[in-house]
């Protein structure tokens, strides 16, 4: 007994066709959207990490300059000053690409961020203040988050590829 199959090659026509969209131009704009939410939320932590200054009212001194300080750009563009929308300032990001590679830089211009950063000897030089080490250990703790991040970016762009535009 045989019975007869009817099989409709369209479908998988149109399905090579995504694949194709997606393979000559959708995957760098991937990249660079995994890139800046990378970064994104690297600032985020980095910023809520980073130590507030607490000075008394009557010397005028306002804390949060280092927490201000961070940004994704170069120090030219951190000095003229950046979107408060966060969404739109993953947007603006700057991204390098060499070979394989997209890099986002986070700095912190402010002359001191380092030494609040990894440590300092104290002004009489007899003893060590710690550092806080706020963008070592949020860069660690987002190294840890990343895979889980960037697949589920992955199944989306792929779900959005193969499904019917």
């Amino acid at each position: 007994m045989s019975r007869r199959a009817t099989f409709d090659i369209r479908q998988l026509k149109d399905l090579q066709k995504r694949m194709e969209r997606m393979q000559k131009g959708d995957v760098e704009a991937f990249c660079r959207d995994c890139a800046r939410e990378l970064a994104a939320r690297l600032l985020a932590k980095v910023i809520k990490r980073t130590p507030v200054g607490q000075y008394k009212p009557s010397t005028g001194k306002k804390g949060g300059t280092l927490r201000r300080g961070w940004t994704a750009a170069t120090e030219a563009q951190a000095q003229a000053g950046g979107s408060s929308n966060a969404k739109a300032y993953a947007e603006e990001l700057t991204i390098d690409k060499t070979g394989d590679t997209y890099q986002i830089d986070i700095i912190n211009p402010v002359r001191y961020a380092s030494f609040v950063e990894y440590g300092h000897r104290t002004r009489n030089h007899k003893s060590w203040v710690r550092g806080r080490f706020m963008l070592t250990i949020s860069e660690q703790e987002l190294a840890g988050q990343a895979p889980a991040i960037l697949e589920r970016k992955l199944m989306k762009f792929l779900g959005e590829c193969i499904r019917d535009k």
